[in-house]
C-alpha cells in the first residue's frame, strides 16, 4: 500500500535515485502527479492550442477547484473564494466587514504564524486592535483563550500551529467564543489535506487556507470560505471584473457584487496555480484524509514512542538543544529533506514516508 501511495506523488531527486525521506511538507508539500499533469492538461495545452479562447477551459477549471474543496470540507462550492494566499483574505474579510464606532479587537495566539497577525497590524490602528494570547499559555486549551472573549470581537484560530505541531479544537473554541458573540476565523494552512475537516460542524463565521502544504498544491492558490448567509453583509474594499455578478458584460457604468463568494476575487485570476493545486487536492481525496491521518499518526508514534499526538499535527517539532547539530548530521546522512530553526528541527511524516525511515528518525531522537 506505501508504495502505491507514494507513486502519487514526485520526491526530489528520484529520477536520480539521489533522494532520502522528505520531511518538509509543513513548508511545501510533495508535487503530485495529477498536478504535474493538470498545469499541462488544463493550462499550458488550452492556451498553446486555443490562445485566448481558452479562457472557457480556465473557466471550468477554477470551478473544479472549488468543487474539490467543497468536498474536502462538506460546504458549498460558491462559498469559496480563490486566494492568493491567506493574508490576502484575510485582509479582505477584514475589511469587508460592517464598520464599527469601535476599534475591532482580534484575539491571536503569539505562537501562531506571524503574517496571519501581521495583517492585522498593518491595517488602521484607530479600526483594528491585536490582542495575542502568550506562548506560554497552551493554545490548544479552550479555557485559555475563553479567558480572552469578554473584551474581543474576533478570535483568529490556528487549527494546527507550524512551531509546535499543536492541534487546536476549534468547535470547541469556536462554541465558547459564540457563546460571548465573538466572530471566529480559522487559519487551516498546516491542516488542510492532513485533518479531517467538516465545516458545519465547526459553526466558524469564515476559514482561510492554502494548497501549498499538506494539500500538495504548491504555492499561489490559497482560498477562503464564507457561509452563504453571510456573504450579504459582506462589502469587499477591492473590485473587478471577476467579482463582478456577470464579468463579461463589460458595461463600465454597471458594476454589482456576484451574490457568491466571488465578490472577494478582484481583476484576472491567476489560472496556473489552480492547476496544480487541483490535482494535489484530488490526490489527498483519493487516497482520503483519514487515510493520510490514521498513517501520519502511526509514524509519529514510531519516531516518538510514548508521546500522544492526539493533540498534535502531523509535524514533529523537536528541540534538541546541545544535539541539533549531531542529529542535523544525521539527517544529511540519510539524505533527508528536513527543516531547522535554531535548534527546532521539525519533521513532517506524509505518507510517502515508510516504517523503516520513521524508526531511523527514532533512533536519532532517543536520548544518549
Amino acid at each position: 500500500m506505501i508504495t502505491s501511495l507514494r507513486e502519487k506523488f514526485i520526491l526530489p531527486g528520484q529520477d536520480s535515485g539521489d533522494n532520502g525521506p522528505y520531511f518538509l511538507t509543513h513548508s511545501i508539500g510533495l508535487m503530485t502527479v495529477k498536478g504535474r499533469d493538470y498545469l499541462s492538461e488544463h493550462y499550458l495545452t488550452p492556451w498553446q492550442e486555443k490562445g485566448g479562447d481558452a479562457w472557457p477551459n480556465w473557466m471550468t477549471l477554477l470551478d473544479r477547484f472549488t468543487g474539490a474543496l467543497s468536498k474536502l470540507t462538506g460546504v458549498r462550492e460558491d462559498e469559496f473564494a480563490h486566494q492568493p494566499n491567506l493574508s490576502a483574505g484575510l485582509y479582505k474579510y477584514l475589511l469587508a466587514l460592517p464598520c464599527s464606532d469601535d476599534p475591532l479587537k482580534i484575539v491571536m495566539h503569539a505562537s501562531a504564524f506571524p503574517s496571519m497577525g501581521f495583517v492585522v497590524s498593518a491595517l488602521p490602528s484607530e479600526g483594528y486592535e491585536l490582542i495575542l494570547i502568550p506562548e506560554d499559555k497552551p493554545a490548544h486549551d479552550p479555557q485559555v483563550w475563553e479567558a480572552y472573549f469578554d473584551n474581543a470581537d474576533i478570535a483568529l484560530i490556528t487549527h494546527v500551529h507550524s512551531m509546535t505541531g499543536v492541534l487546536s479544537p476549534v468547535e470547541e473554541i469556536a462554541r465558547l467564543a459564540k457563546s460571548k458573540e465573538v466572530k471566529v476565523l480559522v487559519d487551516v494552512a498546516q491542516s488542510a489535506g492532513l485533518i479531517p475537516i467538516h465545516l458545519p460542524n465547526w459553526g466558524v463565521d469564515a476559514v482561510f487556507g492554502s494548497c501549498i502544504k499538506w494539500l500538495c498544491g504548491g504555492p499561489g492558490a490559497g482560498w477562503m470560505w464564507v457561509p452563504a448567509a453571510d456573504l450579504p453583509k459582506l462589502t469587499p474594499i477591492t473590485a473587478g471584473w471577476f467579482s463582478h455578478a456577470n464579468p463579461f458584460e463589460f458595461d463600465i457604468r454597471n458594476f454589482e457584487f456576484s451574490e457568491t463568494a466571488k465578490k472577494f476575487w478582484d481583476g484576472t485570476p491567476s489560472v496556473a496555480p489552480y492547476a496544480m493545486a487541483l490535482g494535489g487536492i484530488e490526490t489527498v481525496l483519493d487516497i482520503g484524509v483519514e487515510t493520510i491521518r490514521a498513517r501520519n499518526l502511526e509514524l509519529l508514534k514510531l519516531a516518538r514512542p510514548g508521546f500522544d499526538f492526539r493533540q498534535n499535527g502531523g509535524t514533529l517539532c523537536y528541540e534538541a538543544g546541545a544535539r541539533a547539530d549531531k542529529i542535523e548530521n544525521e539527517l544529511k546522512s540519510m539524505k533527508a529533506r528536513y527543516d531547522r530553526r535554531g535548534d527546532l528541527i521539525r519533521l513532517s511524516l506524509h505518507v510517502t514516508i515508510t516504517d523503516d525511515q520513521a524508526n531511523r528518525v527514532a533512533a536519532l531522537l532517543k536520548p544518549a
